[in-house]
């Protein structure tokens, strides 16, 4: 597997595979042909659909001005759904082409290359071999992973920390609508704000975690700086738990960035034996993986045992199985702001159950893994990210 850095990458909103992968992909692309005096991009797939709700066309064009950007809607058969073509031309001399697919995260993958842009770091696939180390050695998670990927990791992960605060301040301080046409109003500062007369003590905490994780999510709507954690659409959810128990409850920072580790742990083994792309399989890549890697967080940090980690991670991810992804006109906003607050509530109530039922499960970590993958591969295309099915169609329709 890759470093845990990878899971976490710092860019500008709403997508990370729409406008941050791409934007990477033509900054390589642009730069391996420096005397071209023109290029173009044709999008396929998930990324003609709804390319332009999410601002993939600005971002190419950001890295590669002048770009001529086409959205080809009819090619099918295509090896992965965010699938895009580079082409640099000299005059009209055709210098070289690329296909390069935007495969979550971030992430992109060069056909026929290697990758060398992440370091390969772990020699473990699944979850249950590190499980494995982990007991057979005496090491909680962090520990593991420390060991795995040296001193320079929690440098790392003060950085993405520092951004995940950034975003959230940001984010309870604005006020306005978002763009795109939906007439969206930002909630996040309102949620932070109003309090229900006589409220207790759980509803005040999931009315202010519902806050952190609109804040950062309409600041990623907003197209500002956000961290994927996995992605930009789910990128609310663990910063919004991981913020409240730092804020609310005391937890110092050195104990946020162990927790942080093992939630990108947790992405991790999910990216690499399934998908943290919602083109590929659905809402439940992004949103479930999120949910998934906050549960395994916040069960690090209330120091649950490495069994409890997992089977709230599995809890988390299991609970969101068949999760479509259906962006009301293509933009990361209805339901995905939403969705966010939703499921870090969610990942909550897994650690609470995973605490005392551990000992109880039948089903790991990485069989949910590969449930939802083969979930993803299965369920109709309309519902993975073209904006063709489920609440975006029934949206237009009434």
């Amino acid at each position: 597997m890759k470093t845990i850095k990878s899971v976490y990458k710092i860019g500008n909103g709403p997508s990370s595979s729409h406008t941050v992968g791409p934007y990477n992909a033509a900054q390589v692309f642009k730069s391996r042909y420096p005397d071209a005096d023109a290029f173009r991009v044709t999008l396929f797939g998930s990324l003609a659909f709804t390319g332009e709700g999410h601002g993939t066309q600005k971002a190419i064009k950001s890295a590669i001005p002048g770009a001529v950007v086409v959205f080809d809607r009819e090619k099918g058969n295509l090896p992965h759904p965010n699938t895009m073509l580079f082409e640099a031309f000299k005059g009209s001399t055709l210098l070289g082409s690329n296909y390069i697919y935007s495969v979550g995260g971030g992430s992109i993958r060069i056909e026929n290359e290697e990758s060398d842009d992440e370091k390969e770091v772990y020699p473990q696939k699944y979850f249950s071999e590190i499980l494995k180390i982990c007991h057979d050695r005496s090491l909680n998670l962090a520990q593991f992973i420390g060991r795995m990927e040296g001193p320079s990791l929690y440098g790392y992960l003060q950085t993405v920390w520092e951004a995940m605060k950034d975003s959230i301040h940001r984010g309870l301080n604005a006020e306005g609508i978002l763009p795109g046409g939906l007439g969206v109003a930002k909630k996040a500062k309102i949620l932070f704000e109003k309090r229900c007369y006589n409220e207790s003590a759980d509803v005040t905490m999931n009315r202010i975690i519902a806050a952190y994780a609109y804040a950062v999510s309409e600041e990623n709507a907003d197209e500002h700086i956000v961290v994927t954690a996995p992605t930009c659409g789910s990128c609310g959810v663990l910063p919004s738990v991981m913020y409240y128990m730092h804020s609310e409850r005391g937890f110092p920072e050195d104990e946020i960035l162990d927790a942080l580790a093992v939630a990108g742990m947790i992405g991790n083994v999910i990216r690499t034996n399934a998908s943290i792309s919602g083109a590929e399989c659905g809402c439940q890549a992004e949103i479930g993986s999120a949910c998934s890697m906050t549960a395994a967080a916040l069960a690090s940090l209330y120091g649950l045992n490495i069994d409890q980690i997992e089977y709230a991670a599995e809890i988390a991810m299991e609970h969101n199985l068949g999760l479509t992804c259906d962006p009301v006109n293509g933009l990361v906003q209805i339901p995905c702001i939403e969705r966010n607050a939703v499921a870090a509530m969610r990942a909550i109530s897994s650690v609470n159950l995973s605490r005392f039922l551990f000992s109880t499960r039948k089903i790991s970590f990485d069989e949910v893994v590969a449930t939802m993958y083969r979930t993803g591969k299965d369920m109709d295309e309309k519902y993975r990210e073209t904006s063709h099915g489920g609440l975006a169609q029934i949206y237009y329709a009434n």
